[in-house]
């Protein structure tokens, strides 16, 4: 991520002497070198985009790697020298061969035929099945973790291709929050059960029975992180607020009015207005700190403008409730399960589990009864 900060873009965007070719109106609002920097940065990744669209990723990748190292030939060599992956480099004519001895291929080659598809590294596939509690094995060579990474960056920019073309109209914010509300835990995970990829998972035995509950609350954690970034929830409040047919959506505006001190301490102060008027203002030791100051304090004062406030904390509430209360039935039936085994050894573990359901079921019944009192 550190490589496309604003800041190392707008050192890029002077290698390439962007700011020769920018087309702006003189005003106060480039006036400050941290704005110029901004706007430098922006057209840095516009640039990006004008070069993906017109020669596709290869000629993008280009322009990027000589900005980067136009002057260090090794690095260079290293950035667009890409290695194999070690499945590929095992086996360069590809794998299927592997097929005949391994009924996990074998089985995977159902899933192949459900995409209309077939892999030329069918271990590639594999591993991107393989849970990260597999350690490292002849036929994948590791988990999916590496591979997850990668895959999100491309679930990203098919998303974005995609809005950008078929949504012409739409601010950069709206589309950013279309493309949220595509690639995210819970769609993916609806995905993942429309394709039935649960049956091709490989795990270790040992720990499939508690890898339901983790990945609930990794889904609610990815929500609520989502929500609680204030100038993404500030963005969406404005966009609620558009007229059918208004054209372009109105989003909230950042303005750096104040730096104080010198620049190794250096402390902003951005405001933040929507529809010409100020919302409020934040301050911090950078732009984007003072920004999300600036925001947060935008949405504890905007209850009336922003009526779609009340529903979104509903409507969170509800999922939290609704995935803690999921988490509490999975435990209990493995409680279940515990006290109907044939151990005896274990009848005294069992009682445990059952005083835990008991003490969380009166806490459930409180939480409904506040709710019910509150409605």
């Amino acid at each position: 991520m550190a490589l496309v900060q604003n800041q190392h873009l707008a050192v890029l965007a002077k290698k390439l002497k962007l700011q020769d070719f920018m087309l702006y109106v003189h005003g106060p609002d480039l006036c400050h070198e941290s704005d110029l920097r901004h706007a430098m940065a922006n057209c840095c990744e516009a640039i990006m985009g004008a070069l993906f669209l017109d020669g596709g990723i290869e000629v993008a990748d280009a322009v990027f790697s000589r900005a980067l190292f136009d002057d260090e030939e090794i690095l260079l060599k290293t950035w667009t020298d890409i290695p194999k992956h070690v499945l590929q480099h095992e086996e360069p004519g590809g794998d299927r061969h592997w097929i005949k001895s391994s009924p996990i291929l074998q089985k995977l080659e159902k899933f192949e035929e459900s995409l209309g598809l077939k892999f030329t590294h069918i271990r590639l596939l594999a591993k991107a099945f393989t849970h990260r509690n597999i350690g490292v094995n002849p036929l994948t060579r590791g988990h999916n973790q590496r591979l997850e990474f990668l895959g999100d960056t491309v679930l990203q920019l098919v998303a974005s291709e995609y809005l950008y073309w078929h949504f012409p109209e739409h601010h950069e914010g709206h589309l950013s929050l279309l493309r949220s509300s595509l690639v995210n835990s819970r769609t993916q995970s609806m995905v993942y059960d429309d394709l039935g990829m649960s049956e091709y998972v490989i795990f270790n035995d040992f720990y499939s029975s508690h890898d339901g509950p983790e990945m609930k609350t990794k889904q609610r954690a990815d929500i609520l992180e989502y929500w609680n970034d204030p100038k993404s929830q500030l963005q969406q409040c404005c966009l609620t607020l558009r007229e059918v047919g208004g054209g372009e959506p109105d989003i909230p505006v950042y303005k750096v009015i104040e730096s104080i001190g010198p620049t190794n301490t250096r402390k902003y102060v951005v405001a933040v207005y929507f529809r010409g008027k100020r919302l409020a203002r934040g301050s911090g030791h950078n732009i984007q700190q003072a920004e999300m100051a600036a925001a947060t304090l935008a949405l504890k004062r905007g209850a009336e403008l922003f009526p779609i406030l009340q529903h979104q904390r509903r409507f969170l509430e509800r999922i939290q409730r609704s995935d803690f209360n999921g988490d509490m039935e999975a435990e209990d039936k493995q409680s279940d399960k515990e006290e109907d085994g044939p151990s005896p050894k274990r009848s005294r573990r069992s009682r445990r589990p059952q005083r835990r359901q008991d003490s969380r079921s009166e806490g459930l019944r409180r939480e409904r009864f506040r709710d019910r009192k509150g409605d």
